[in-house]
């Protein structure tokens, strides 16, 4: 009962305390997937423009604090990113811009495909071809979405969450870690 009791304890810990997510980041070759911060709702309003912020869903006093929260924890970690990737939509380009990891590179493959937007096969494979261009030392921070994340690694992101991944040989996307600082 004791050990039952204990591994419900540690299960509930947010991820961000537990030390190999932290080790897994720093590691050559680290894939960070960050869901954006938290930006209230599910989806987009009807007629959004992807060029147009205010016609989106967007982040949130929260979520911009969260942002922030999470490039400090990074910093105090001591993790750099050698390139940092988001998707063209408003929250996720102003996740990354505040978390403060370097320059934003859009990635179209990064764009939310969630209610029949995009392509989930093609730009899942883009991804993987981009990351698979990588020098495999390379550190790289993607911002992008949770239907995204989810068909890179098969894991459901929380809003600011980073699963950590390595790719394998065979193109899939290992998942070796998790960090959750949440709002």
């Amino acid at each position: 009962m004791f050990l039952r009791t204990i591994a419900c304890l540690l299960f509930l810990l947010p991820s961000s305390l537990l030390a190999d997510n932290w080790d897994a980041l720093k590691q050559p070759g680290a894939i960070a997937l960050m869901r954006h911060a938290l930006a209230p709702g599910g989806g987009d309003p009807a007629g959004f423009t992807l060029g147009d912020c205010s016609t989106q869903r967007n982040l949130d006093a929260r979520g911009r604090d969260q942002a922030r929260r999470i490039g400090a924890a990074l910093r105090e970690q001591g993790i750099l990113f050698d390139k940092v990737w988001s998707s063209a939509w408003c929250r996720t380009r102003e996740t990354a811009q505040l978390v403060e990891m370097g320059d934003v590179e859009i990635r179209p493959s990064l764009n939310s495909f969630f209610a029949g937007q995009g392509n989930r096969q093609s730009q899942t494979a883009e991804t993987i071809r981009s990351l698979a261009g990588l020098n495999g030392s390379e550190r790289v921070l993607l911002v992008s979405h949770q239907v995204n994340i989810t068909a890179l690694t098969g894991v459901t992101p929380a809003s600011g969450e980073i699963i950590v991944a390595r790719l394998q040989a065979d193109g899939r996307l290992e998942v070796t870690g998790r960090v959750n600082i949440a709002p």
